[in-house]
Order: structure tokens, then C-alpha cells, then sequence
């Protein structure tokens, strides 16, 4: 216990200089937002979802982590509103077609099933950005996680940036100043980083997303040193110099389909599978004390994820009269 309260208070004042660097202490439903909104409208909405994602989870344990990294990439592109949902359709060209998602993003029929029965419930009434926001929610306690209150009242785009998802969804290979950056443009800070990395804790990542940490890290044909060289020699059997590229490997080797800590722990002992996982212990010492932390305290890690996940939900919502209500989350209406 000592140790884990040296550990908290040495992160406290690496970040006490910024204010807007701190572990979240209150949970603020961000104007129109709010857990009770289809309280009326929709009394069984949440419950609905709820059904839905426990049948889907429990076809594929995958599919919790799956569908927790759909709303991820939908709210950084240009906040949560559902726009990766949309199909290429006219003028609209698919978010599932960025670099980002394409052959990866998976899920949509999930998605598609809840909203249909949604629709047989209480028609054009619960958004497609609510149930992105309420299925990760889901996700996350069925893989044994946290849970939390979700704030509701989104509503759904009419269009689709395959640019900002190309360009504002933190990749695996992005150098931790870039992912930094791209965290604080949508309103969240170093501790957020931290803390929504630990979502890597399930799921999959397929080859060609480490496969330079294996053969080529930094342009001179040799591995990263940052990498356990024994995990590395294991990931080389199916992820080979050439070809393989969509194989996939477990994001945590120790627990993959549990959501716990040990993603944090696997940092620590040099084994995390992307570079933008491990450059979280090895580029700043402020993320690493917060590593730590994590990796002791499983209860403190569950506390703030759950805070980071509302904080990170709350970006940009579509409310009142902006966007609508899809009654196919795959095209507008």
C-alpha cells in the first residue's frame, strides 16, 4: 500500500504544473447529456442494447473489444456522432475505408441488430452515436471491466470525413508527441492517454501493425530495442519479414479476452505489442509513473477509465436540433 500511495502522490506532482493534467475527480454530463434521456422516450433502450451486445460476446469474446474500438474511432474523427457508421453512399465516402479502418473496424452488424430492434421499440427515437456510446459501456463490463453511467442525447451526422480519419486517430506507429497531440486537439490530456490505452488490454492487432518493431524500427533494418527480444522472437514465427500481414496477435498475451491491468504490467516488462503502447513507458516520465500505477493498482485504473470513457464520449455531440435520428445507422435518412 505504501508503495501504490508513492506511486500516486509522485504522479500528482509530475502533473500538478498542468492543471488540465490531473486524474479526473468528478463526472460532469456536459450540457444536453445526461443518463436519464430516453428514460421516457425510450424506457428499454439500455436494456435493449445491453441484450443485444451480451448475445454478440458471447458468439465471439472478440467482439467486446471490437465493438469498445468502434466508438473510439468514431469520436475522434470529428466528435461522437456516429459518422463511421455511414456506407459510401453519393457524396459520402466511408470512415470503414481509412487506412485506419479499413480490413480492421468490425462490428457494424452488431450495431445494425441493436438498432433494429430499437426501431421495432420506439422508432427514430435512440441515436446511432447513443448506441456506439452504450455498446462500449457494455463491452467493457462483459470483458470484466468497469462500468459507468452514460450520458445521452447525441444525435447522428449526415456526412463523413474519411480525411479526419485518416489524419486524427492515433495510429500505431505515430511518435508519442504526435498521439499526444492528437488526444489534447479533441479535449483530453495526458492522463486520458494513459488511461483509454489500457482499452488494449483486449483485442486483436493484425501483423502490419507492429511489423516494423520486428525488422525495421528505425529505418536501419534492426528490431526495436524497446522490445523484449524473446517476445519478439515469438511474434516473428507468424508475423514474417514478408506477407502474413493480416495475421493477428493478442493486444495482451497474458489475459486477452479479460479486461484488467496486465496490459499495463506487459509495458512494464518490455512486451507490449504496438509501439504506441510501449512508448508509453519509454518516451515520458509522467506516462511511465501513471504505467505504474496502473500495473499496482487495478481498482485505480477501473476508477479513471471509466471517467476518461465519459470524457472521451462527450466529444463534440451533435444535440438539440443538430444532425438526426438515422433509422439505418448506415445511411441518413
Amino acid at each position: 500500500m505504501a508503495k501504490i500511495l508513492s506511486l500516486f502522490i509522485m504522479v500528482t506532482s509530475l502533473l500538478v504544473f498542468s492543471p488540465t493534467l490531473c486524474l479526473s475527480s468528478k463526472t460532469n454530463y456536459y450540457g444536453y447529456l445526461y443518463p436519464q434521456f430516453y428514460d421516457w422516450s425510450c424506457p428499454n433502450a439500455k436494456e435493449i442494447v445491453k441484450s443485444v451486445v451480451a448475445k454478440a460476446v458471447t458468439r465471439e469474446a472478440r467482439m467486446a473489444a471490437s465493438l469498445l474500438r468502434l466508438h473510439f474511432h468514431d469520436c475522434f474523427v470529428k466528435g461522437c456522432d456516429a459518422s463511421l457508421l455511414l456506407d459510401s453512399n453519393g457524396p459520402i465516402i466511408s470512415e470503414k475505408l481509412s487506412n485506419t479502418n479499413r480490413n480492421s473496424a468490425r462490428g457494424f452488424e452488431v450495431i445494425d441488430e441493436i438498432k433494429s430492434a430499437l426501431e421495432m421499440e420506439c422508432p427514430q427515437t435512440v441515436s446511432c452515436a447513443d448506441i456506439l456510446a452504450l455498446a462500449a459501456r457494455d463491452s467493457t463490463v462483459l470483458a470484466g471491466g468497469p462500468s459507468w453511467e452514460v450520458p445521452l442525447g447525441r444525435r447522428d451526422s449526415r456526412d463523413a470525413s474519411i480525411s479526419g480519419s485518416n489524419n486524427n486517430i492515433p495510429a500505431p506507429n505515430n511518435t508519442f508527441d504526435t498521439i499526444l497531440t492528437k488526444f489534447k486537439l479533441k479535449g483530453l490530456d495526458l492522463v486520458d492517454l494513459v488511461t483509454l490505452s489500457g482499452s488494449h488490454t483486449i483485442g486483436n492487432a493484425r501483423c502490419t501493425s507492429f511489423k516494423q518493431r520486428l525488422y525495421n524500427q528505425s529505418g536501419n533494418n534492426l528490431p526495436d530495442y524497446t522490445l523484449d527480444q524473446s517476445y519478439a522472437t515469438e511474434l516473428r514465427t507468424m508475423c514474417p519479414k514478408f506477407g502474413g500481414d493480416q495475421n493477428l496477435f493478442f493486444l495482451d498475451y497474458v489475459t486477452p479476452t479479460k479486461f484488467d491491468n496486465n496490459y499495463y504490467k506487459n509495458l512494464l516488462a518490455s512486451r507490449g505489442l504496438l509501439n504506441s503502447d510501449q512508448i508509453l513507458v519509454t518516451k515520458n516520465q509522467a506516462t511511465l509513473e501513471l504505467v505504474k500505477l496502473y500495473a499496482e493498482n487495478n481498482e485505480i485504473f477501473f476508477e479513471q477509465f471509466a471517467k476518461s470513457m465519459v470524457k472521451m464520449g462527450n466529444i463534440s455531440p451533435l444535440t438539440g436540433y443538430k444532425g438526426e435520428i438515422r433509422k439505418n445507422c448506415r445511411y441518413m435518412n
